[in-house]
């Protein structure tokens, strides 16, 4: 049997690139389709990648199981071609969306109409093609701001979410859950009239709620490489680390936390990677569903200790000043992860040193990011 090909949205990107890793180095040998329109990220990631899973030396079977298109996703026509011309997908991890907070407050129009008439397209080719396997990357922002700690998949969303991006992240959520309700509606009437339902015409969604993602993979090659100012405290502390930017601003040190600074869970991208794989693994013992998993480590750090373990890993020291709490900031975040250890047997093997470390190698090996290499 030819092995399954993955599509991945947004492939190019810093948690796509990484989970690309995953599927291609996985004894399952998946093969993997590529779209990205590369406005946040670069074409360079996927060269990286060929190189760390040691297809760069086998043009071959690099071209086959590596395929990249430049494609935007709300571009209907150039998405379809994209079904036309590839092998049949076994499933789709969807990255692909716009997703810096600050940004969406500013242009929420833009963030609305990427994020979902782009999915809105995925879901309907898919549906057509006959792919119905899908990992939605979602984020702990669909929580809002939780009262109690630590959070679980049945813990209220939708509330209290304080931008675009994460109103995006909520609401495709719920469309997708309303779409699989159909689907199983589908099944079900198609049943009752006496037709034969195929049974892998039923959807599998899994909705993968991602908690503070940091690091890189080991080798530094490929890492996270946000275009302008980072908007997430570990990018933006490294570039400190290795000069591009004087200090860090700690938004508030006033919260009710162990040194005064935001507590957040933070998760190794290698680990959220494989995340990845074990959902896909999962869904294909499912009749279909809607599946909903926290990936997180289950442990809060607060922003000082995060600078203190970089510090550790660059063995010098990281400036920082004190500045104001940020607007929809709150004090402590971190996730409850039993349930994906429990079903998908998948649970954080990396730690915050690790973490520091693969992300200090990431950025002395590339000060610049990829723009440096291209």
């Amino acid at each position: 049997p030819t092995p399954p090909c993955i599509l991945v949205t947004g492939g190019c990107g810093y948690i796509g690139s990484h989970t690309i890793v995953c599927l291609l180095n996985s004894p399952v040998k998946y093969s993997v389709v590529v779209l990205d329109n590369l406005a946040n990220s670069s074409r360079v990631s996927l060269d990286r990648v060929a190189e760390i899973t040691g297809l760069k030396d086998k043009p071959d079977e690099l071209k086959s199981r590596l395929v990249f298109h430049e494609v935007d996703m709300c571009d209907k026509d150039a998405m379809r071609k994209v079904f036309e011309q590839s092998p049949k997908f076994d499933a789709c991890i969807h990255f692909a969306g716009l997703k810096a907070v600050g940004e969406s407050v500013e242009m929420p129009l833009s963030y609305y109409e990427n994020n979902l008439v782009g999915t809105f397209i995925l879901m309907r080719l898919m549906e057509e093609f006959g792919c119905r396997n899908i990992v939605f990357s979602s984020s702990a922002t669909v929580y809002g701001a939780q009262d109690t700690m630590p959070i679980t998949e049945e813990s209220i969303v939708g509330l209290g979410i304080t931008n675009a991006y994460g109103r995006t992240k909520y609401m495709l959520e719920e469309i997708l859950k309303d779409f699989y309700k159909s689907s199983a509606l589908a099944a079900e009437s198609a049943a009752n009239n006496g037709r034969t339902y195929d049974a892998n015409q039923k959807w599998n969604i899994t909705l993968l709620r991602y908690f503070n993602p940091s690091g890189a993979h080991p080798s530094g090659l490929i890492g996270e490489d946000p275009n302008g100012p980072p908007n997430n405290l570990m990018p933006y502390v490294s570039q400190v680390a290795v000069g591009r930017r004087e200090f860090l601003t700690v938004f508030g040190d006033d919260y009710d936390t162990i040194d005064g600074t935001g507590v957040r869970d933070y998760i190794h991208v290698m680990d959220l990677a494989a995340g990845h794989l074990s959902a896909i693994e999962y869904m294909t013992k499912k009749d279909g569903g809607t599946f909903t998993f926290n990936l997180g480590t289950g442990n809060g750090y607060s922003v000082l200790q995060m600078v203190k373990a970089m510090e550790k890993a660059c063995g010098h020291e990281i400036k920082y000043k004190v500045g104001l709490r940020r607007d929809g900031d709150i004090a402590t975040c971190y996730a409850d992860c039993a349930l994906a250890k429990q079903e998908l047997g998948w649970e954080a093997k990396l730690g915050l040193d690790e973490m520091c470390r693969d992300l200090w190698c990431w950025q002395q090996k590339n000060p610049n990011g990829f723009s440096s290499s291209s």
